[in-house]
């Protein structure tokens, strides 16, 4: 039987009246998570978190951990949340810190990226946010990329994802990449067996969804394509109104229960 399980691995903190207008000044705890799908032989990581303390990524890195300081106590990164040498693929949402953190320790996995992804590792541009001391210098060479073509808009079996565009990873429809422009170049979910979709950062939150037109100008400059994350979070919306659970990568989910079976 598949089972889906998170596991935060660091958190950062923000002020919410720097990310939106109209907001409190409160200051929010946003947990960075990874997602484990296990199906008979299959153990497929989403995302891999913060890197363990102290990085080794020089001034971009300072200029990061001043805008957005991590917190990563000594225990939570993803190799000590579970076993790295079981986890047999690593999709990666997109490429900032907070997502690639923790990918070193895979190294004999399958690693997959997007199209965009690729691009962006190959030649980064100032504002995506890639930390290229966080990178293994394995990771280009070796990873799995799914082209662009790969993906279509037709709806996956039993669930109304219309409008966003998926990419069967393993063949048989339980685990179907989905392309969730906006964010990141490349960036991209997961819809994991027809119902539960991880959305990663196409929002900052499930209570932020929809609220893209609040957002303040310089997270909105640093947005790959701030039209389309709205078109994005409006696609997420209707899927979710059809029954479709999404699950961001910086809300809190439950530790140790199996979130395929209603534990979000």
């Amino acid at each position: 039987m598949a089972s889906l399980h998170y596991f935060a691995c660091g958190e950062t903190t923000h002020g919410m009246h720097q990310l939106l207008r109209g907001a409190s000044r409160e200051r929010r705890v946003f947990p960075s998570g990874v997602f484990l799908y296990s199906a008979g032989s299959r153990r497929v990581l989403f995302d891999t978190g913060y890197a363990p303390e102290p990085w080794r990524a020089g001034a971009a890195g300072w200029a990061y951990r001043r805008l957005l300081p991590p917190t990563v106590p000594q225990g939570v990164t993803v190799e000590h949340r579970l076993d790295p040498a079981s986890v047999t693929h690593v999709v990666l949402s997109h490429l900032h810190p907070d997502h690639v953190g923790g990918i070193r320790a895979f190294p004999d996995a399958t690693i997959v990226l997007t199209e965009g992804l690729h691009e962006t590792l190959r030649s980064p541009r100032l504002r995506e946010g890639v930390l290229g001391g966080l990178i293994p210098p394995w990771l280009e060479g070796r990873a799995t990329v799914l082209p662009s073509a790969a993906f279509d808009a037709s709806v996956a079996s039993g669930a109304a994802i219309a409008g966003l565009r998926t990419a069967d990873l393993f063949g048989d429809g339980s685990y179907r990449l989905v392309d969730l422009p906006g964010h990141a170049r490349g960036h991209v979910g997961a819809l994991v067996e027809d119902d539960v979709l991880l959305a990663a950062d196409a929002a900052w939150a499930r209570d932020l969804l929809g609220e893209e037109g609040r957002i303040k100008p310089l997270p909105r400059a640093v947005a790959h394509d701030s039209r389309a994350q709205t078109i994005t979070a409006q696609a997420l919306l209707a899927a979710e109104r059809q029954g479709v659970r999404l699950l961001f990568s910086h809300d809190r989910h439950p530790t140790g229960v199996d979130l395929l079976r209603g534990g979000a």
